[in-house]
């Protein structure tokens, strides 16, 4: 799948990214222009059009930091086209000095010319149709009418399947169908090739059938499929090019005559059985066959010379002159394929029947395939070769020379009947193997295929790309973060390190509560775009539970250098001042988010677990002004269950919790919550396989796990208890709540050494926790002691 792998598929490549890019960018959606951007400079980051349409993106989208640092190449890489951009980005920053300085270095420039992604373009009047359904999405999302929303993204990605923020649209409503839906599997293109020459060659018997008889079964309808070996008379005046015996020649005889109309050297006489074309009945079939009409002038000419003659003399020049070559043709045409040359006569059931007149003009004269077919061979004598060259002295000097089939035709006259021609001589047949038809294939054909199997290749390359962006996209939507980090694996590995993606699996580590990974997936994005703003909220986050102190406000300090107006930059400040216990400050940062982006649901969020332990009600208002701007959002969900399981509102709890483990139901924590809340309803069985689920989703959440053991304990059963307690003993030694609980279920076990041994590590932990442990010694039968016991 990477193109760069085949070098000659690279151009068409980025004439496909080129158009596209510039198609969103004419549209406005800017968050797709600025996916296949990356994508293209992805593929080739030493191609300058690459940067330039990348750069133009991100400044389209707000983001001129990140566009500059693009354009803000070495002076021996760069060109004049970066610093063109590089002043457009310089100007939307308020630096114009730079800009001019810019402007003016690029006019230096002797050989300047503007690259492809600098050039004129027509623009369309009207955006077409998937963008306006996309944009119409957009609108109804904003307004929550979510399934306004869905219908118009599901129609632009039916219209364009690569308008990427229809897509995104979808994932973010959480209604997104199957990818294989919405983005069904494209066989691999195939290349054009040159079409066969010809079928097998079939060597004519001399048969009384007559040579290369049709198939009996393919003469049923004659509008399904043209039978070019019939000699039924035309429905249609026989000068037509769509008639079985067109008069008008062509040159190369090798397209026409194999496709449109029926080789006159393959003679066929119609049988019984084959059904004639009906026509109204008129006077020629009293009179006769039509006559031919003659196909020049100088056919006219000698149709006057001939009827300027005595007919029966006309008559028997023409019978010499068909006389005259028969034999010959038929000695040429056996000797070469080494055939005998003497063919069966012909049965007389098989003759078709003459017209008989008193008139001697009027009368059939022999022509050369009856006699062909009859056997006769007869040797050309003096006379005839006279008659022969007499007759060809009469013609015009400027007649041009024809084939056999054209001198058979003049030979003839204007009375001829409908009966099968004979075939050529072998040297001019155009199915003869010693001389085949010329191709039509050429170079130029070549060349042709080659570029459009190109681009087929450029179309199916950025179609599976957008595949498994999708797929993946969706995983993470839905939060499943395994099989999103599986389908970003399939992407090749020049899109792997690519800033876009190198956030997806930051966020997709996040929700699976792999701090570590998503820390060095977000490092990564920022060394390799470090004047990203999206997804940096999410970042600042992690570093707040990750307790990282200089890094966090580190991060906030660049944000706000970069964009003090993005509402990831006071996130983060919040997110500061939170981790140092400053509530009042993060409160009023996560406040200054909101007003600068009403739709943030995260600002809103942040707001109520800051004020969770001061005041509920106001907490409570929060998080449904979150759910109001993203009624997915489950940490808003989370924190209205906690906001009623401190009021005591089990039932309340447990809905809320139930909904935000519905979105995320892959949260380990949020699943044990579920359990939580089902267990102060006094459904401990319930409860207990809740637990179960929550751990087998994350084997080494502590918090889960110690539920799960404080419940077992509860139940009674001590040995599954002390499995989990002492898994989280050498998880976290420094838990003092842990090791209280061991001590109290060894107690319970009899096992009073033990207990008395973690007692002591307990007392060494935990030196003010002793009135607990005397506690613990003088309760230790009442199992309710283990509600006190958490409150260390």
């Amino acid at each position: 799948m990477q193109p760069e792998s085949s070098p000659s598929f690279l151009p068409a490549l980025h004439q496909r990214f080129s158009s596209l890019i510039w198609s969103c960018l004419d549209a406005e959606l800017h968050r797709s222009a600025i996916f296949y951007g990356e994508r293209y400079f992805a593929v080739d980051q030493e191609n300058h059009d690459a940067r330039h349409l990348y750069a133009i993106a991100l400044l389209a989208a707000g983001q001129p930091h990140s566009a500059l640092c693009l354009v803000q190449v070495a002076a021996d890489v760069r060109c004049s086209g970066c610093l063109e951009v590089k002043s457009r980005c310089c100007s939307a920053l308020g630096r114009h000095g730079q800009a001019r300085d810019a402007l003016e270095e690029c006019l230096k420039d002797p050989g300047y010319s503007p690259t492809p992604s600098m050039n004129s373009r027509t623009a369309k009047v009207f955006p077409e149709e998937a963008v306006l359904h996309c944009k119409s999405g957009s609108m109804a999302m904003k307004g929550n009418l979510h399934d306004l929303a869905g219908s118009s993204f599901q129609q632009a990605l039916a219209a364009n399947p690569l308008i990427w923020e229809a897509f995104e649209g979808l994932c973010t409503l959480g209604t997104v169908p199957p990818v294989e839906d919405l983005f069904p599997h494209r066989p691999p293109p195939v290349k054009r090739s040159a079409p066969e020459e010809y079928p097998p060659k079939i060597i004519p018997m001399a048969t009384g059938a007559g040579f290369f008889t049709p198939d009996a079964g393919g003469g049923g309808n004659l509008f399904r499929q043209p039978q070019p070996f019939r000699m039924d008379p035309p429905a249609r005046p026989r000068d037509s090019l769509v008639t079985n015996d067109s008069f008008f020649h062509f040159p190369d005889n090798s397209i026409l005559d194999s496709h449109i109309r029926p080789s006159r050297s393959q003679p066929v006489i119609p049988t019984v059985s084959q059904p004639a074309i009906s026509r109204p009945l008129s006077s020629a079939d009293e009179t006769g066959p039509v006559p031919k009409k003659l196909r020049s002038t100088a056919r006219q000419r000698i149709g006057e010379e001939a009827k300027s003659t005595k007919p029966t003399a006309a008559l028997d020049d023409r019978l010499k002159k068909a006389r005259a070559r028969p034999a010959l043709m038929l000695a040429n045409f056996f000797s070469s394929s080494g055939r005998d040359s003497q063919s069966k006569p012909l049965p007389a059931r098989a003759v078709p029947s003459l017209v008989k007149s008193d008139n001697p003009i009027n009368a059939a004269p022999t022509r050369r395939s009856t006699r062909l077919l009859s056997g006769t061979t007869t040797k050309p004598n003096h006379t005839t070769k006279t008659a022969y060259a007499r007759d060809r002295r009469r013609q015009p000097a400027h007649l041009r020379t024809r084939s056999t089939e054209s001198e058979m035709d003049d030979d003839i006259g204007q009375n001829d009947v409908a009966v099968p021609p004979s075939p050529p001589s072998v040297a001019l047949s155009p199915r003869s193997e010693a001389s085949p038809a010329p191709s039509s294939w050429t170079a130029a054909d070549e060349q042709a295929a080659q570029e459009t199997y190109e681009l087929e290749c450029a179309d199916q390359y950025i179609y599976d790309l957008v595949r498994l962006f999708a797929s993946a996209t969706r995983s993470l939507a839905l939060y499943d973060s395994k099989t999103c980090l599986l389908e970003l694996e399939k992407l090749p590995h020049v899109h792997q390190r690519s800033p876009w993606v190198m956030a997806m699996a930051g966020k997709a580590h996040y929700e699976s509560t792999e701090y570590a990974a998503a820390e060095r997936a977000f490092q990564a994005v920022r060394a390799l775009e470090p004047y990203r703003l999206w997804d940096m909220e999410v970042y600042s986050t992690l570093q707040w539970h990750l307790q990282r102190n200089v890094g966090l406000s580190f991060l906030a300090q660049e944000l706000l250098s970069i964009n003090p107006r993005s509402p990831q930059a006071w996130i983060a400040v919040g997110n500061c001042f939170s981790l140092q216990k400053e509530r009042a400050q993060a409160l009023t940062c996560f406040r200054r988010a909101a007003q600068l982006d009403p739709s943030c649901a995260y600002a809103y969020t942040l707001s109520g677990h800051e004020t969770l332990d001061e005041d509920l009600d106001k907490a409570i208002n929060f998080f449904q002004s979150a759910l109001r701007a993203d009624p997915r959002h489950y940490n808003a969900w989370y924190g209205l269950g906690t906001c009623y399981m401190k009021m005591s509102k089990i039932r309340m709890a447990e809905y809320h919790y139930r909904k935000a483990a519905d979105i995320h139901p892959y949260n380990a924590v949020l699943v044990g919550c579920v359990g939580l809340a089902v267990e102060r309803r006094g459904d401990r069985d319930e409860a207990l396989s809740l637990y179960d689920d929550a751990v087998k989703l994350s084997p080494e959440n502590a918090l889960v796990r110690y539920r799960r053991a404080k419940i077992l304990i509860s139940m009674r059963r001590y040995a599954l208890a002390v499995k989990d307690l002492e898994f989280l003993r050498d998880a976290t030694p420094d838990e003092s709540n842990v090791i209280f609980q061991l001590a109290k279920v060894y107690r319970l076990m009899g096992d009073e050494l033990k207990s008395a041994q973690l007692l002591a590590i307990a007392r060494d932990v935990s030196p003010k926790s002793l009135n607990k442990l005397q506690k613990l010694v003088d309760t230790v039968k009442d199992e309710d002691a283990d509600q006190e016991m958490d409150e260390g």
